[in-house]
């Protein structure tokens, strides 16, 4: 999220992946999250990942 420079599009990513760390139930929270095991961590990048691979297939379909 380092190259994200305008505030909205930081918040608008931390919103998809508060969204994807649901979506696979991992307990992640504002700020500090070092509590949490690399899996887990790995499962919000991954649900992450699999939502925007859809999401252009989805595009490039319509």
């Amino acid at each position: 999220m380092k190259n994200v420079s305008s505030q909205q599009g930081r918040d608008t990513l931390e919103r998809f992946k508060m969204e994807a760390a649901n979506e696979v139930g991992v307990n992640l929270k504002n700020g500090y999250n070092g509590d949490l095991t690399a899996r887990e961590v790995g499962s919000v990048g991954g649900q992450m990942v699999k939502k925007m691979i859809d999401a252009y297939k989805s595009g490039i379909q319509a």
